[in-house]
């Protein structure tokens, strides 16, 4: 039985003085140019590995930042799957990251062979994978999707495909709830999760909204939340009662947009330390303040100096798989 931790599970937090903060970011910096390194950075990743690192962002800008790169080597501050997908993307570069154990409960919810055996009961069927899946279900992929595109890339699916095609979409259960509500479509939707989004509940959301009655709602999709949140505001189009359902590149576009705003933001809250930069005048709130992945958490500065100075853990991905999995991010990255 697979690990699924809940946002009740405490979070280890490694404290460093301003000193030591200031001396490891040194080094780090000192070692990334000696190596000839790249470091990439999720947003939910804790802030001082965020302010060493040369590129932030959400999957999908960080698949970018991977394909792009001309280092020599990728050290990538996020959780597995994004470095195997840096890794798929640029071959012929050293990705690494600085802890094996940085995992995904969505990615785990899902193995190449249970999407093998999802596809043989559906012959024909177009696979559309988030990019949180391991290397090797991308593999089986025809198209993978973050939660900035997930709608483009299967509205280019059903254009391509036609509009009656058997869409098999997954992992998460949640943000493929969300692109069934907006492009008014029936898919296949696997049953899986992230622990953390799911732990925003309605309660939750409408509790942070009560005390603050201004706020705008910036809401993941992958939030478990999303539909009640949705359906109570008594409909009609979610952005005319202050929704806003948006990936973590997305939230920081509309703060930038609207830097003096108040914003109650259902999503991990690393975020905040990005939607604080992007906007020092914005009032943010946390949902829910427990939605602490401790994944993401796992990567500090002591590691990321070690795994630059000592060139581990490297993540490659076997040139057979790799091959395979290398058309489905493309065509997400190309779609936009």
């Amino acid at each position: 039985m697979r690990e699924v931790p809940t946002i009740d599970e405490p979070v280890p937090v490694l404290h460093l003085s301003e000193e030591e903060t200031a001396e490891l970011s040194r080094e780090v910096r000192a070692l990334a140019a000696e190596r000839d390194a790249v470091i990439l950075a999720h947003n939910y990743q804790v802030p001082e590995v965020q302010a060493v690192a040369d590129f932030v962002g959400d999957s999908l800008a960080l698949s970018r930042q991977a394909a792009a790169a001309r280092a020599d080597v990728i050290a990538f501050c996020g959780v597995h799957f994004m470095a195997e997908t840096a890794s798929v993307l640029s071959p012929d570069k050293t990705v690494l990251i600085p802890d094996l154990e940085a995992g995904c409960s969505l990615s785990d919810s899902v193995t190449a062979n249970e999407l093998r055996n999802w596809k043989s009961r559906h012959p024909g069927a177009v696979v559309v994978m988030y990019v949180n899946t391991s290397a090797e279900v991308k593999a089986e992929t025809d198209y993978c999707c973050t939660s900035s595109n997930a709608v483009q890339v299967v509205e280019h699916v059903y254009r391509e495909h036609g509009p009656d095609t058997e869409i098999l979409f997954g992992p998460d259960v949640w943000l493929g709830s969300y692109v069934e509500r907006v492009t008014g479509r029936r898919m296949h939707v696997w049953p899986g999760e992230c622990h953390v989004h799911a732990g925003i509940t309605a309660a939750d959301v409408v509790r942070a909204r009560t005390a603050h009655p201004d706020a705008e709602l910036l809401i993941h999709p992958e939030c478990a939340s999303l539909d009640a949140v949705v359906e109570s505001a008594g409909g009609g189009e979610p952005v005319s009662h202050g929704i806003h359902v948006l990936s973590t590149g997305g939230m920081l576009n509309r703060v930038r947009e609207h830097p003096d705003r108040e914003y109650v933001v259902a999503t991990e809250t690393g975020m905040l330390d990005p939607l604080t930069r992007a906007a020092p005048r914005a009032r943010l709130v946390a949902a829910n303040e427990r939605a602490v992945c401790k994944y993401m958490k796992m990567i500090t500065l002591p590691k990321l100096r070690d795994s630059l100075r000592e060139g581990r853990f490297e993540v490659r991905v076997p040139p057979a798989v790799a091959e395979r999995a290398r058309t489905p991010i493309e065509r997400m990255v190309e779609i936009g």
